[in-house]
């Protein structure tokens, strides 16, 4: 039922003064709402009128460091957060087996036949030579024929160690030469005279004396080596001589094997030393 202008009796009807109960709702709501937001806005402005004063409070409080504040205290700074250290540990690279056949300070292991051709045989691949006989000799030109002696003496050739190997009719001497220096070595390997005089003992006879033999010369680190090889029969090495021929080429391999074999015991104990 409503109770709007002109209500259920019409207009000018006995009930014409009744109070028009909607607008006054409406009014006495309109008059709700601005007191609300009144309210409202004087709590905001008290709001930020409270913080312009802690505001103030907090400045002053800053500038006089306290002292015109009985109740302000001064907190101390915080602390910075501690930072993590790391300790700097440099780890050296593993000792250079080359470094060590190179420098005479650092190869300092004992150098004989026995510790430069400790196996009983020459193994390379799948091939095995047994060894014979073995020597050393401080007068490196006692080991050699023809040019190759001056060339060590004048290189200053302080050792001269040397091997025999033999198998199926064939022997290989192998001779390293020990220099105070990389340069002197290789200038000797660059001379390319490789007439190391070949040993025999231990059931070899002599071999390549007055016949074609096949010889090699290089040198790594302070070391030059050598290689003779030939037949036992006596007979002159040819293109078609195989097996001197490979056991010439594996007896240049298995000389510059031992010479790195030295430096690589050297270096790995010198890098447990520093482990």
């Amino acid at each position: 039922m409503s109770f709007g202008h002109g209500g259920p009796f019409g207009p000018g009807g006995p009930d014409s003064s009744t109070p028009d109960w909607e607008a006054l709702a409406d009014e006495s709501e309109s008059r709700d709402k601005r007191r609300r937001w009144l309210f409202i806005g004087g709590g905001a402005l008290a709001t930020v009128a409270v913080a312009g004063i802690v505001a103030t409070a907090v400045i002053t409080s800053n500038k006089d460091n306290g002292n015109n504040l009985p109740h302000a205290q001064q907190l101390p700074d915080e602390p910075d957060a501690p930072k993590p250290s790391f300790s700097e540990v440099s780890v050296p690279p593993p000792p250079n087996p080359r470094d060590y056949i190179t420098d005479p300070k650092k190869d300092t292991a004992a150098l004989t036949p026995d510790t430069l051709f400790p196996e009983k045989s020459m193994v390379i691949d799948k091939r095995s030579y047994p060894r014979m006989t073995t020597a050393a000799t401080d007068d490196c030109t006692a080991g050699t024929h023809g040019a190759l002696g001056s060339v060590l003496k004048h290189n200053g050739c302080k050792k001269l160690l040397r091997a025999t190997y033999s198998k199926d009719g064939v022997a290989v001497t192998v001779g390293v030469a020990v220099f105070d220096s990389k340069d002197a070595a290789f200038k000797v390997k660059d001379a390319n005279k490789p007439s190391l005089a070949p040993l025999a003992g231990g059931g070899v006879g002599a071999f390549c004396e007055g016949t074609a033999c096949t010889m090699y010369t290089n040198a790594t680190g302070r070391y030059a080596y050598f290689t003779i090889a030939g037949n036992l029969d006596g007979s002159a090495v040819t293109k078609a001589s195989t097996k001197a021929l490979q056991i010439g080429r594996d007896g240049g391999r298995y000389a510059y094997n031992r010479i790195w074999q030295r430096g690589t015991d050297q270096a790995a104990k010198a890098a447990r030393a520093q482990s």
